[in-house]
C-alpha cells in the first residue's frame, strides 16, 4: 500500500509544480493547494498505514500498545487543512481582485503593476 501511495504522492507532486510553472494565476494557486495537499499526504503516509488500534491508553496499562496508531501526524495533518483553506481562500480572493483590477491574468504582465495604485505617483502626474 505504501508503493501505491508513494506513487500517488510522486504524481501529486509532478502535478503541482506543473501548475505553479504556467502563466495563468488561477493554475498558480491551483498548484500551491495541491502543493499543500500532497505534503499532507506525504506525512500521513511516511507516518504509517498500520495501525490497528486506537491511540487510548487503557486501564492498567502505562503506555500505548505497539499496534496503536499514533495521532501526532494525524493532528499535524488535520492543523495543515485548516490553514491550506485559508490560504486558498486569500489566494483566490487576491487573484480575483487581480483580475477585477488589471483584467487579465497574465503573470509577466502582472510583475509591472508598481504604479497602479500609487498616491504618490498620481500626485507627481497631476502636478506636472
Amino acid at each position: 500500500m505504501e508503493i501505491i501511495m508513494s506513487i500517488v504522492i510522486g504524481v501529486c507532486y509532478a502535478c503541482a509544480v506543473f501548475l505553479l510553472l504556467q502563466k495563468r494565476l488561477l493554475q498558480i494557486v491551483l498548484g500551491i493547494a495541491l502543493l499543500g495537499h500532497s505534503t499532507n499526504l506525504l506525512i500521513f503516509v511516511a507516518s504509517g498505514l498500520h495501525g490497528n488500534s486506537v491511540p487510548i491508553i487503557q486501564n492498567g496499562l502505562k503506555e500505548l500498545p505497539l499496534i496503536a496508531v499514533d495521532p501526532l501526524p494525524q493532528a499535524l495533518i488535520l492543523t495543515a487543512i485548516v490553514i491550506g483553506l485559508a490560504l486558498f481562500g486569500f489566494s483566490l480572493a487576491l487573484a480575483y481582485r487581480c483580475v477585477a483590477v488589471l483584467g487579465h491574468d497574465d503573470i509577466d504582465q502582472i510583475t509591472h503593476t508598481d504604479t497602479l495604485d500609487d498616491p504618490i505617483s498620481k500626485v507627481d502626474s497631476k502636478v506636472s
